[in-house]
Order: structure tokens, then C-alpha cells, then sequence
């Protein structure tokens, strides 16, 4: 999908990606926050995973923050599948979901190795085995599946839209030229919601064919309807569906749906839009409504003449109809799936730009916020260019819209020449937006202008291969970004979304990246940070262990090849084995021989050969990672490689292998060295004794390594001497690392915090935020058990440890991208956390602020910090909300909406609660954001677990079941408690729920992670109050 919405993302402050599903519409819907920072959706375009968790919660501004991550857009669900036994249980640390940003997102792939494991089908999405299914009027229904037959044949569709913003009802007229494959009377197409009045169909070609009747039944439980004609249609010849029908534009955010702004002047105003993945489109006109039944389309719409109609093709003329009515033309799509379709009814106004190639690249937005569109245009029109040199593809349309919707559930979505928005994942504020916000943008609009060629030019089959669409989607950003926008540093941030996808990867309720899937509410749960982060990341492995050029080639063989097709998982490792020579020549620096990177002891893998596919299957069809272990003797270095799994001690082994190319520095060489590990133990001889040995350099592989002996106590020591020897990424790498063997008992609690206390020297990003990611959710879970006085003694440590560089934050908005993310970080840290010098400063700015009328400009990496402080007094919260209320920045939104949610005050949190939920003062699309922000509040988690509870049936009917958001809002609200009487509590409320969510996949993650919790703070919670205690820290 889109690029899933993330939840806010800013270090600990908020993502704000999801899902462009950056998917679900885009990207990556959406993720389950671990921190104190709410997480979004997943989204678009978050690249950062910022410390989890620095507050109550975190606002969405365009990349994760330390804390939480959404996981925009939306995730997925299993189909059938056999009942798979509990292998484990979760970790300390929360699962983050998305989301396309997603809403990031997902910020959703999953695949599964049937041979080495089954998948439990949820007990809901089991059919029962009724011989034959009723139609709604109780005769017989022709089709008893849930997938349509194969046998009729969608060729091209006539679509005639006219919607009525008044009444907010819309009819239309499809027409469908289809091909039959065999004979049959029962043509079998989906259709969600509609009132149809007519069907009928035509024998031949043109419209001057007579027409038959067809009669209609409908099987609402499937979403699908039988057209029966009175004889089966011949093979071969083409005939024409005539379908006339009704319907009301939805309340929710797919399908075809109605959205509201409010204009400076206070007018509220409509608009219609539509967002059709995975399964939506069916609810605004019958159709084949999945991706393998891709066709044509030409869409006619028909407005009033103060609106303005776009679509995924340009306008080719407009004809008035009657008096007050205009019908649109618009040319005729490329082939393309049914979730691609997208049209839009409003006032919005538009600038544009053209590629070098002729493309139209357009900005559609409300017209008062228009002038927020520069920086967005610019950046599509650079990425567009790219991506067709890349690709070595040209774009195929002639034009590329990006529309900013009001109401936007994921990041973005990738429409075929329509990408559509939320708001703050493509409007930039020159003088309030901040620098994750731009880093976010860019990130998200990368996402869904990649799907126009992986994903729309070429589709996957079905949605068990999502992540050929989103992990690929995702792994783009980053390449594009880095070569187009080199000075936001995007590289560094990769190895984040990799830690993101390993905390819900390491789980038994996790799932492999292609994984089979049947009905809406599974498919809606592939939308995750399996499909986006996880896919994302395994592709930067195989890049890495290829090589940049053999890689890409190997990419642009696959699209080519399968152009306007479908595709399945083998199929891309197939282009990419098919360019390695098989005379094992060397074809291209750095694919089939790494001779001049390889140590010599390590030559023997490539000698074997290299068969992509058997080593990605590894990757793909299985769950999980990997664990390498290695112990060093002398010259040699044992290696051993396990599943990683968090869980009771006694879970059983899965006995699952990786093909795992591992990598290599030593402190005898700072040259990269090569290993495939294909066997559950080997043995590698290095050329000399080394002092220490670092593994996976650069955290570009999927998978963590324990250091057995003194292997870890060596590398401790070297940061504590020289941290700058290795880079910051595998600094940030071994920070998570030993935390997660802590998890598992490989590695004492005393030794990972042993580690952390060479922060007190870090001054960069990644290692800061991988440290605010693993401590500030360890002192959450301690607010959960009321263990005040080591909790404020933890608190302490954290500030104390980090309080040099908090001291040298400049209050401005000067520096690199990652220079300014991590002041707004850090000081929202510290002001948190109630650090004197940052809160009296904060204190003094807010007040200049508020007697300024909110007219003052304060630096925008500042501001976080001053909202926070200033929403804890009753008299700057009703400050804050006025301003809420007026601003048109996104970014000045969504942080004054992360202050409010750090309230002491339980009515007004419950206040927020109540008005996001109901949409009038505050927009229903911030509710998952401002839950899971206030079930982060050491005071407001109770009336957002108890608020998720009450209002469960309302949640789903406007979320959906499966989304990345209710994943989003049932972690969020969830994975930190860490006390038995809320595991049974949380048990006990979704088994009452039975096929309404008791068997989702974000149901059994958070149990597991509270059970994990619950393990990790009985194990950990006096060896860190005698820490604490020890003299060392008397240094910091």
C-alpha cells in the first residue's frame, strides 16, 4: 500500500510516515509503538527509528522517534492455514508496528516455508463446510471461495462516477468488456455496499449490441456478486457487463469516501476521495477487485462547476450534461489492478512542474495551504527523473499527480498517476515544518513514486507477495534518497528500520515475509513492518552481498521482463540469478567474485557458486532471523547460528537455517571480509590473532550476533577507549544487539548497561537513539508497577548520561538533518524528564510565545520541548488547543497535539480522547496518534486502555479489522504493561471479542510481549536497582 503511516515520527517526539503505506496506501502503514512516543500506522517515509518512548508519547512528524514507530499502512492477515503451535512468547521491548505512514504507516510481507512450519488459520476466517453458500435472498450462490474464478476475464472498464456533495450519495454505471475462459452463466465479481438497480449483458463488440438482462445475487459475506446469464458466455468472444448502481460515500477512509476542511475563514467544506487498497475498490464500483485481474480503465466523472475532478489519467475534455453539471473525460489507463483506480471531487488548487521527459508533475492541495507545495514539487520531479534512469524504464503516463487529502487514514498511496496524501506526509511549512518532517516527505513521496514502477508496472500475484510491492517500495527510499537529497544522510538511518522489524520478527506470533493470505482482514494485516521493514531489509543484504551494479541489474531484468504482469516471490529471484555467468567469470565488481573483499580463508563460499533463490527462500519462507555466535581460538572463529527467539526458556528450537552472508572487521583490518554461513556451524581461520571482531559491519544484514568468552567484554572496552574505531551504525548495532541477548539470557543485564555507559562520549544519532530505545522502555514498565524510587533513580542515570550533550544543544535550528533531529530529541528528553536548565528555558520561550499571541518565531527544533512544558499547566493547554485549532502547519499540529497528550490532567486527556474519536474539533485520523500517546502517559494509560475497551466496535467499523491503525492502537495502548493482572485483563477482553479481533496477529503479539514483560522485569528488576547503586555512575 501507501506508505504506511508511522506513528509520529520524531526521536521520541513522532513519526509521521505509516503506511504512504507509504503503501496502504503506499507505504508502510503503521507499527506498534515501543516507547514512550505514540507510533503511528505505519508511514511513509520514516526512515529514523527514534529512541522509543521519551514521553507519554510522540508526535507524528515525519519519522520515527526513539520510542515509537507506526508502521503506516496497513498489514496483513493468513489465509488458511493449519493450526501452528506456540513456539514463544515476546519481548521487553513493545513490538512497533508501522504505516504507510504509514501511516505510516505503517509505515505490512509475509511469506511461509510450509515445509518447515504451519501457520494457524484464525478460527474466524475458516469457512464453515456448508455445501452450498446463500445469496442474500437465500437462494444458491454459484461460488463458494473466497478468490474469484479465473474463468471470466476482465479486459477494459467504462466508468461513469457521479457523486452528490451534498447528499453525500453517489451512482454510477460500470461497463466491463470481459473474456470468458471457459464456458459459464454465473460471471463472479465483488461488490461492497452497493445498491444495484440494473445489470445487464451485451454479446460483441460496440455499444449497439443488444442488451440481455442478467440476474443478480448477492453474498455479502464475501463481498462478491453472481451475474447470471440466461446461456454460458462462448469462449473467446467478447461481451460487455452493463452494471447501474448506488451508494453512499463512506464514513471511513477507504473505499470512496468523504472528507471536510475548514477554510480560514471557518466555512467547512467537502470533498470526495477514494483509497481502494487492498480490497476498496469494490465499494465504488463492481469490479475484479484483485491485483492478478489487471485491465484498462476510462473514468467519466461528473461534477458541479465549482468543483474540480482528477483521476489517475489526464482530463481529455468536459462535457455539460445539464444545467449545473459537468461530466469529465479522462483518457484511458495503462493495464493496471483495480486498487490503483483513483479519482477525487474538490476545490483544490494545484502548481506544477515539468521532468526532462515531458511527465506534468502536479501538487494538489486546499487552497489555503497551496502555498505549502514547493518543496514537495520539486522533490517528485528530482525523484520521477531518477527513478527513470534507475530503472532504465520511462515513466509510462504523461502526467504524475500528488494530492493532499484532509482526512487520510495511511501515509500515502501509490494511485497510478494520482499518489494521494495525508497532509503532513507531502505539505512543507518553510517557517514552522522541522528537519524530520522534510526527511519525512521526502522519504514518503520516494515510497509511493517507487511503487509506479514496483508495484503498479509490475504487481504481485496476490497479497501473500506484498512485499514485492512495500519492500521494495521501502529499500527505494533509501537508494533514491541518497543519491537525490545526499545531504539528509539517508543511509544512516536503514539500520533503524531493520531493529524495527526485528522487535515484532523476533516474536512466535511473527510471520514470514510471503505468507498465505485469503480474506480482507488478513490481507489488511500484511500491511506491517514485516512487509516493509523486514522486505526492505533483507533486499539491502542481498545488495550488499551482490554488489550495488549486479544488484540493480538484476532489478530492472525483473521489471522488464514482467512490465504491466504479475509476479510471484520466485520470480524476482530469478531475474536476479539469471545475471551471474555461469562460467563463474567475474561479470560485474563485486557479484560473482569478491575475490579483492575476502579474506582468504573465505574464499571457499564463493567457489560454490551462488543460487540467489536457495538462499533468499531462506529469508523469505521462514520466520524470523537468525542468531550467529561466534567464539574465537587462536586464529580460528567458531560460528554457530540459531533462530532468535524471545519467549520462555524451554520453547522448543524451530530448527530453521539461514543462508546468512556475514561480514567482517577486525582490529587488524578495517577491510570488509566475506562469509556465507550455510551450515548450522563452521569455522572460519583468520590470518592473524585479533583483539576483537566485529560482525555484521554496518548492521547490513538481518540478523544479530552474540560474542561468546570475553568477545563482548573486548568490545566494551574498545568503545569506552576509542568508540570512533568502528562506525557509528555498528556502534548503534552492538547497542541493540546486546540488549536483545539480555532478552534471551545470553548476555548479563550488568554488561548491557556496562555498554551504555560509553554514551557519555556519543555524539551521534543512530548510537544515541539505539540508546534511548532500549532504556526509556525499561523505566516504562518500571511506571507500570509503581516502583517509584528506582524508576526516578533511572531517570536520573538516563539525564545524567546523556546530560553533557544535552548541554551542548544550540536553541536554534542550525546543523545537518541529523544535527537538528537529534537536538529536538534530546531536549524534549530532557525537559521530560524534568532536567532544570532545559525546562526554565522551554518555560521562558512559552511564555514569550503565549504573550505573543503564538505569533513569536521560535526555532522549530525547539519547539517540542517548549509545547511539552508548557502543556502542564491548565492555562497553556487551553493556549496550546486554540492554537491547535487555527494553525495550517501540520508539523506545529501534530506537536501541539503530542504536548497535549503529556497533560497531568485525566480530564483533559479523557477530553482528547472523546473529540478525536468523534472528528468534529480534532480529525478522527489523529485518534490512533493521540491514543496511543496517552496509553504512553504514566497517568493516562488507564483511560486509554479502558477508552480502547468500550469503544472496540466503533474502532473497527471505522478502522477496519486487520489495519495497521487498530494494530497501531492495540499495541500502543497494550505492550508496555508488565504486570500479571493486566496480562489476564488484556487476555480476558479480546478472547470475549471472538471473530470480531480475538484472533488478530496484534492480539497475540502484545500478549506475548506483556508476557515477555512480565519474564524481563521478574529477571532484570533487582540486578538494575543494585546497578544503580554501583560506584561507577558516580562518574557520570
Amino acid at each position: 500500500m501507501p506508505a504506511v503511516l508511522p506513528p509520529r515520527c520524531l526521536p521520541g517526539l513522532q513519526p509521521s510516515f505509516v503506511n504512504s503505506r507509504i503503501g496502504n496506501g503506499g507505504g508502510p502503514r503503521s507499527a506498534p509503538v515501543p516507547g514512550f512516543l505514540p507510533q503511528l500506522p505505519p508511514q511513509p517515509g520514516a526512515p529514523l527509528r527514534l529512541p522509543r518512548g521519551l514521553g507519554p508519547s510522540a508526535p507524528r512528524t515525519g519519522l520515527p522517534l526513539p520510542g515509537l514507530h507506526f508502521h503506516f499502512r496497513s498489514r496483513g492477515w493468513r489465509g488458511r492455514r493449519r493450526r501452528r503451535r506456540r513456539e514463544g512468547t515476546l519481548s521487553k521491548k513493545m513490538v512497533s508496528l508501522s504505516i504507510k505512514w504509514p501511516l505510516a504507516s505503517m509505515s505490512f510481507l509475509r511469506s511461509s516455508l510450509m515445509i518447515l512450519f504451519t501457520v494457524s488459520t484464525p478460527s474466524w476466517c475458516q469457512r464453515s463446510k456448508t455445501i452450498s453458500p446463500k445469496a442474500s435472498d437465500g437462494t444458491p450462490f454459484p461460488w463458494d471461495k473466497m478468490r474469484l474464478p479465473e474463468r471470466v476475464i476482465p479486459v477494459h472498464y467504462n466508468l461513469m462516477i457521479h457523486a452528490n456533495l451534498t447528499t453525500l450519495t453517489f451512482e454510477g454505471t460500470t461497463e466491463v468488456e470481459i473474456r470468458a475462459s471457459q464456458p459459464t452463466s454465473a460471471i463472479i465479481l465483488h461488490s461492497h455496499h452497493l445498491q444495484i438497480s440494473k445489470a445487464a449483458l451485451r454479446k460483441g463488440a460496440g455499444e449497439r449490441q443488444s442488451e440481455k438482462p442478467l440476474r443478480v445475487l448477492e453474498y455479502p459475506s464475501h463481498e462478491q456478486i453472481a451475474l447470471l446469464a440466461p446461456e454460458p458466455l462462448v469462449v473467446g468472444l467478447p461481451y460487455t457487463v452493463v452494471i447501474d448502481y448506488a451508494g453512499n460515500l463512506s464514513e471511513t477512509f477507504h473505499g470512496f469516501y468523504k472528507s471536510t476542511y475548514r477554510t480560514k475563514a471557518g466555512e467547512v467544506r467537502i470533498l470526495a476521495s477514494t483509497h481502494f487498497e487492498p480490497t476498496a475498490a469494490r465499494m465504488a464500483f463492481p469490479c475484479f477487485d484483485e491485483p492478478a485481474f489487471k485491465a484498462s480503465f476510462s473514468v467519466k466523472i461528473r461534477r458541479e462547476p465549482r468543483h474540480l475532478a482528477i483521476s489517475n489519467m489526464p482530463l481529455v475534455k468536459s462535457v455539460t450534461v445539464a444545467e449545473g453539471l459537468i461530466e469529465d473525460h479522462f483518457d484511458v489507463t495503462v493495464k493496471m489492478s483495480t486498487y490503483l483506480v483513483a479519482f477525487i471531487i474538490s476545490d483544490f488548487k494545484s502548481v506544477s512542474k515539468m521532468t526532462k521527459s515531458r511527465v506534468k508533475v502536479s501538487i494538489y492541495a486546499v487552497p489555503d495551504k497551496i502555498n505549502q507545495a514547493d518543496y514537495a514539487l520539486d522533490t517528485a520531479v528530482t525523484l520521477l527523473e531518477f527513478y527513470e534512469d534507475y530503472f532504465n524504464i520511462p515513466y509510462p503516463l504523461p502526467k504524475q499527480d500528488l494530492a493532499a487529502i484532509p482526512d487520510f487514514e495511511s501515509g500515502a498511496m501509490e494511485n497510478w498517476g494520482l499518489t494521494t496524501y495525508r497532509e503532513s506526509s507531502l505539505l512543507f511549512d518553510a517557517e514552522k515544518s522541522s528537519a524530520s518532517s522534510k526527511l519525512g516527505i521526502t522519504m514518503t513521496v520516494s515510497h509511493e513514486l517507487a511503487h509506479q514502477w514496483f508495484g503498479n508496472l509490475v504487481t504481485m500475484e496476490w497479497w501473500n507477495d506484498l512485499w514485492l510491492n512495500e519492500g521494495f517500495a521501502k529499500f527505494m527510499e533509501y537508494v533514491s534518497v541518497s543519491v537525490t537529497h545526499p545531504e539528509l544522510k539517508v543511509e544512516d538511518y536503514f539500520l533503524g528500520k531493520c531493529f524495527s522489524a526485528m522487535e515484532v520478527d523476533a516474536l512466535n506470533s511473527s510471520h514470514p515475509v510471503s505468507t498465505p493470505v485469503e480474506n480482507p482482514a488478513q490481507i489488511r494485516e500484511m500491511f506491517d513492518d514485516v512487509s516493509y521493514e523486514k522486505g526492505a531489509c533483507i533486499l539491502n543484504m542481498l545488495r550488499d552481498y551482490l554488489g550495488a551494479d549486479a544488484f540493480k541489474s538484476g532489478v530492472v531484468q525483473y521489471l522488464q521482463k514482467y512490465s504491466y504482469k504479475n509476479t510471484k516471490n520466485e520470480d524476482l529471484w530469478n531475474s536476479m540469478a539469471n545475471i551471474c555467468p555461469t562460467d563463474g567469470a567475474q561479470r560485474m565488481d563485486g557479484f560473482c567474485s569478491r575475490g579483492q573483499h575476502s579474506s582468504s580463508s573465505s574464499q571457499h563460499w564463493r567457489q560454490e557458486g551462488l543460487d540467489v533463490k536457495t538462499m533468499m527462500n531462506t529469508w523469505t519462507l521462514q520466520k524470523g532471523f537468525p542468531l550467529v555466535t561466534i567464539t574465537v581460538r587462536g586464529r580460528n572463529v567458531h560460528m554457530k547460528q540459531e533462530h532468535y527467539m524471545k519467549g520462555p526458556e524451554d520453547a522448543p528450537d524451530t530448527g530453521y537455517l539461514w543462508h546468512v552472508p556475514l561480514t567482517f572487521i577486525t582490529s587488524k583490518s578495517d577491510s570488509v571480509h566475506r562469509f556465507l554461513l550455510k551450515t548450522k556451524t563452521d569455522v572460519l581461520i583468520l590470518p592473524e590473532e585479533v583483539e576483537w571482531i566485529k560482525l555484521n559491519v554496518g548492521m547490513n544484514g538481518y540478523y544479530i550476533v552474540h560474542y561468546e568468552d570475553d568477545g563482548w567484554d573486548s568490545l566494551i572496552d574498545l568503545l569506552k577507549r576509542t568508540h570512533t574505531a568502528i562506525s557509528s551504525n555498528d556502534r548503534a548495532s552492538l547497542i541493540n544487539n546486546v540488549f536483545q541477548l539480555v532478552s534471551i539470557g545470553k548476555v548479563s543485564i550488568e554488561k548491557a548497561l556496562d555498554l551504555i555507559l560509553y554514551l557519555k562520549h556519543e555524539t551521534e544519532i543512530m548510537p544515541v537513539f539505539q540508546g534511548l530505545n532500549e532504556l526509556i522502555p525499561m523505566y516504562k514498565l518500571m511506571e507500570k508497577r509503581d516502583m517509584n524510587e528506582v524508576e526516578t533513580q533511572f531517570k536520573s542515570f538516563l539525564i545524567r548520561l546523556l546530560r553533557d550533550l544535552i548541554d551542548k544543544q544550540t536553541w536554534t535550528d542550525e546543523g545537518s538533518v541529523s544535527e537538528r533531529m537529534l537536538r529536538s530529541q534530546l531536549l524534549l528528553l530532557a525537559c521530560v524528564r524534568k532536567y532544570q536548565p532545559c525546562v526554565q528555558r522551554a518555560e521562558g520561550y512559552f511564555r514569550e510565545w503565549k504573550e505573543a499571541n503564538g505569533n513569536l518565531s521560535m526555532p522549530s527544533d525547539v519547539t517540542m520541548a517548549v509545547f511539552a512544558v508548557g502543556a502542564q499547566n491548565p492555562e497553556g493547554w487551553d493556549f496550546l488547543f486554540s492554537k491547535y485549532q487555527s494553525s495550517l502547519s501540520s508539523t506545529e499540529k501534530n506537536r501541539i497535539e503530542f504536548a497535549l497528550c503529556m497533560s497531568q490532567n485525566k480530564e483533559k486527556l479523557q477530553w482528547l480522547l472523546d473529540q478525536s474519536f468523534k472528528g468534529d474539533i480534532i480529525k478522527t485520523q489523529e485518534f490512533p496518534d493521540i491514543l496511543t500517546s496517552i496509553g504512553r502517559n504514566p497517568v493516562g494509560y488507564p483511560l486509554a486502555w479502558k477508552f480502547l475497551r468500550e469503544n472496540w466496535n466503533k474502532l473497527v467499523q471505522k478502522f477496519e479489522l486487520g489495519s495497521p491503525s487498530i494494530s497501531y492502537m492495540v499495541m500502543g495502548t497494550t505492550n508496555q504493561f508488565s504486570t500479571r493482572a493486566r496480562l489476564e485483563e488484556v487476555k480476558g477482553f479480546f478472547s470475549s471479542l471472538k471473530e470480531n479481533g480475538s484472533q488478530l496477529r496484534c492480539v497475540q503479539q502484545t500478549i506475548e510481549t506483556i508476557e515477555e514483560n512480565i519474564r524481563w522485569m521478574d529477571k532484570n528488576f533487582d540486578k538494575i536497582r543494585v546497578w544503580l547503586q554501583n560506584e561507577k555512575l558516580e562518574l557520570l
